[in-house]
Parts: C-alpha cells; sequence; structure tokens
C-alpha cells in the first residue's frame, strides 16, 4: 500500500495540524459535498498554508440527491407515519420527477428506509420504515433513476472550475455509471489534475471493463455501494473490483468504515485491524479515512495505526 487518503475536517486541519501527521504519501481530501465554494478554496489556503507541497483531493459531490433548507433540526422520523418533505429541500430539485409510487428510498447511507407514497412539484410523500431524524446533506438514494439525471450538478462544476484554478493534484469523480461520465468529467480539467474514479454504483460495475482503460485510480466506496448492491454483497464486489482494477493496472483506493471506531475511540477492534490486514495484502494502492480523521477524536492514533499496518504488512513481503 503507497497511499493514504485523509479526509479534513473539523478534526484533521482545525483541531489537529497536517503537521502531526504529515507525510510524502498522504494525499489531503476535500469532501466537496460539504460547504459553499468559498469555504473550499478556505480549506485549501489552509492546506497550503501548513503543508505548501501537500496533494490535495477535491471529491465532487456528484449527482447524489442530498437534502437541504431543512429547518428546525431536520425532520423527526416515526416507523410507519408519513411525512413530507418539500421538493425545494433536495439539490436536485427535480427528483420528484423521477419518483413513482411504491418505490423505495434509502437515505443517510442506508440508515433510514422509506416508500414514496406521492410525489408532485411542491412535495414529496414518504412512508418511514425507520426511526430517527433526517437532517440536512444528507444522501437519498433510489435505485434505477439515474439514467436521465446529469452526472454533473451545478456544484460539481464549480468546483472543477477551482481545482483548475488551484492547480488541485486529484479529482474524486461521484457516482460515475459509464465511460462517458470520466470523459466528461476529464475534458473539464486540466491535462495535469488527475482523477479517481469512484466506482460506487451497480452500474458502473457492470460498466467496468469500459471505464478502467480511461483512468490511473480507482476508488471503491463500500458505503455508496451498498445502497446499490446490499451491505452483504459488499466483500465479493470488493474483491471483483480489486481483481479487475489489478487486471487494467489501475490503482485502487478502498474507503468506507475502514477504522470506524476510531472516531470516539483510541484503538481499534481486532476486527477492524484483521480487516485492514486483509485490506492491505489484497493489492490495493491505498485507503481513505473519512468520519475517522475528519471529526474523529483520535486522529494521530489513527493515522499511526496505519502506519504500523503498513510496516507489518511491508515488513512480511521483504520477508518472504
Amino acid at each position: 500500500m503507497k497511499r493514504l487518503i485523509l479526509t479534513t475536517g473539523p478534526a484533521l486541519l482545525h483541531e489537529v495540524p497536517l503537521t502531526d501527521v504529515h507525510s510524502k504519501e498522504n494525499i489531503y481530501r476535500i469532501n466537496g459535498a460539504h460547504g459553499d465554494i468559498s469555504d473550499i478554496e478556505n480549506y485549501i489556503k489552509n492546506i497550503k498554508a501548513q503543508v505548501p507541497d501537500a496533494d490535495i483531493l477535491i471529491d465532487l459531490p456528484g449527482n447524489k440527491v442530498r437534502t437541504c433548507n431543512l429547518d428546525n433540526g431536520g425532520v423527526r422520523l416515526e416507523k410507519g407515519k408519513e411525512f413530507i418533505i418539500s421538493s425545494d429541500c433536495f439539490n436536485y430539485r427535480e427528483f420528484y420527477k423521477h419518483l413513482k409510487p411504491g418505490m423505495t428510498a434509502w437515505a443517510n447511507d442506508s440508515i433510514f428506509e422509506f416508500e414514496v407514497i406521492a410525489a408532485n412539484e411542491e412535495e414529496i410523500v414518504f412512508l418511514s420504515k425507520s426511526d430517527g431524524i433526517l437532517i440536512n446533506n444528507k444522501g437519498v438514494h433510489v435505485r434505477g433513476i439515474h439514467d436521465e439525471i446529469p452526472f454533473l450538478f451545478e456544484k460539481d462544476r464549480l468546483l472543477i472550475e477551482v481545482a483548475n484554478k488551484w492547480d488541485i493534484s486529484f479529482v474524486g469523480l461521484s457516482f460515475v455509471r459509464k465511460a462517458d461520465n470520466v470523459k466528461e468529467a476529464t475534458s473539464l480539467l486540466k491535462e495535469n489534475i488527475e482523477v479517481i474514479t469512484k466506482i460506487e454504483t451497480l452500474d458502473a460495475v457492470n460498466n467496468i471493463n469500459e471505464i478502467l482503460p480511461l483512468t490511473k485510480y480507482i476508488l471503491i466506496d463500500r458505503g455508496d455501494l451498498s445502497t446499490d448492491v446490499g451491505v452483504e454483497n459488499i466483500p465479493r464486489y470488493q474483491r471483483f473490483i480489486i481483481n479487475k482494477g489489478l487486471f487494467f493496472d489501475v490503482k485502487v483506493f478502498l474507503a468506507t468504515q475502514i477504522l470506524k471506531s476510531m472516531e470516539t475511540k483510541p484503538l481499534p477492534t481486532i476486527g477492524e485491524i484483521e480487516a485492514l490486514y486483509d485490506i492491505m495484502k489484497s493489492g490495493v494502492y491505498g485507503v481513505q479515512m473519512s468520519e475517522e480523521t475528519a471529526v474523529g477524536k483520535y486522529v494521530t492514533n489513527c493515522v499511526d495505526v496505519l502506519k504500523r499496518m503498513q510496516q507489518i504488512v511491508m515488513a512480511e513481503r521483504i520477508g518472504d
């Protein structure tokens, strides 16, 4: 394993300076889904102020439908009860056009499940099958509706302009479904900017032979992929995609809940360590820390665990 993607946020970059964890193998990720364009540019300035030659990744939000403009702390969900969300409370205003009664929606990385009851220009009525609170900026996923949804939303295009302006090292392409998506985004970027094509949809898996020749890097986002294929199928899809990437000589990153428990605990679970060991032995080029470093309480511990595991796996290979 060669590189680590570390997501910046309130923890890493603000509470924990980059200099506390920095090495040349680090790529510092800015999640483009959070904040407006000025916020993203401020993140870039802050990263460069701390580590002038840092490799920066701007992760495009992509055409993931997300909640927005929700008031009073979000929408309270009760299992078995209907609730209404205004059509204006989604980042894609025409979301309602793609919905039909009886469809299932998954929200907040599949934590919540809803049934579509009705949808029109003014509002969408759901029946909740979960308890909780749906807040702003959470994804709402409905399978099979994306053929007519644009690949790049307005914010994606603005972030591409930011990446070109600041000569960012990497741009992450979210919710790629076919080769033309990669071509569209690449045509808008400076030639020196590398794309990391995210494999997080079933369509991308099905079209992987056409996608891989167009990119040097892919990233398997297991969270979003699970909403398309089911969480129980993630292990076999992960192995399939890694093997495809290695066959095409494409560098593979793996993301989502690598060291999830370390958001709140100073040590990983044994299960996480065992899984991390297997990941590093699988031939991946790197792993991505998301909430673990963006909002986690033990950022330096988390990075230390990754470094130690790298050393262990490397020592084994030298011994072999």
